[in-house]
């Protein structure tokens, strides 16, 4: 990872080296705080825009109320607080990373509900998460042997710390067994989610993605969703099945970090003809388009800088 210059951390900008932790923290032990993951372009004017900075705050501070996590910040100060990360740094495209964790006190469970809750926000470059190739011409998926947890084992609408343990094991086995990345099925052997990406299938021309139920609620699943209705592209919320994937056309992840990533190959079985299809390249296309601010029907979609 490049270090960036400073960390903004409980409402003051410190040094990166200086943004640290006790050992004793309560979410280091036990997962329970919440992050989003938001990023920067440099637009086509030069200037550079946050993607969907509201709605990923807003998500921030849903996900803390369904934990019951109490942000000490107001969403308007964290929103302003990312902008000025990323303009102390310099920096003309990165990641963000809001995150609200639960600090050091009292040791034990309970504690989460008693000690202080702690923010910080980070900035890096981070270019495509999956791989530029990735991006381009797919990448190779397994489906995992890790079952995305049950709606009511873990809160699925909250993007909390540690539901990535689920994650981190299913994508681990992937790039162990040679793959890019794991497909997760939900506990009724539905295809759920990737490890951290939203799935879309499309079959007979027909584009489906999985329904709001063991899924995180995707800002780019939603902008991807919506663009394929203004491009005259039909697209249904259902459930699906990997063998579904196996014979169909086409099918891409969504995401902050992955962006647009095409899935070429699922379980050794090319997906079509094992290249992006026409679909895939369209939402690509136009999702890039706005990012860039190419595109200006969607300029509400940027915070400039």
């Amino acid at each position: 990872m490049q270090k960036s210059e400073k960390i903004w951390m409980d409402g003051r900008l410190v040094a990166w080296d200086d943004a640290k932790v006790h050992v004793l923290t309560h979410t280091l032990h036990y997962g329970f705080g919440v992050f989003e993951g938001i990023r920067c372009y440099q637009t086509g004017a030069g200037r550079s825009a946050i993607f969907r900075l509201a709605e990923h705050n807003r998500r921030l501070f849903d996900s803390a109320k369904i934990l019951g996590l109490k942000i000490p910040f107001s969403v308007e100060e964290i929103e302003k607080a990312c902008v000025e990360t990323v303009r102390v740094n310099k920096l003309k495209e990165c990641y963000i990373r809001p995150i609200a964790f639960v600090g050091e006190g009292e040791m034990g469970v309970p504690s989460a509900l008693t000690n202080p809750v702690r923010v910080a926000i980070i900035t890096w470059p981070w270019g495509a998460y999956l791989g530029d190739d990735g991006l381009k011409n797919g990448i190779r998926v397994m489906t995992s042997s890790f079952a995305r947890f049950h709606v009511n084992t873990l809160m699925t609408k909250a993007k909390a710390v540690g539901h990535y343990v689920n994650s981190v094991l299913a994508v681990s086995e992937a790039r162990a067994a040679g793959f890019d990345e794991a497909l997760m099925l939900d506990t009724d052997g539905f295809v759920s989610e990737a490890s951290g990406e939203n799935v879309f299938v499309v079959r007979r021309g027909a584009v489906k993605t999985t329904p709001l139920t063991s899924i995180l609620e995707g800002i780019t699943r939603a902008s991807v969703m919506q663009l394929l209705r203004e491009s005259g592209v039909a697209v249904a919320e259902d459930r699906f099945t990997r063998d579904e994937i196996y014979i169909a056309e086409e099918a891409f992840f969504t995401g902050t970090a992955a962006e647009v990533t095409p899935i070429r190959e699922l379980d050794r079985r090319p997906v079509g003809s094992g290249r992006p299809g026409e679909i895939t390249r369209l939402v690509q296309d136009r999702f890039f388009a706005i990012l860039k601010g190419e595109d200006k029907r969607h300029e509400d979609w940027l915070t400039y800088l």
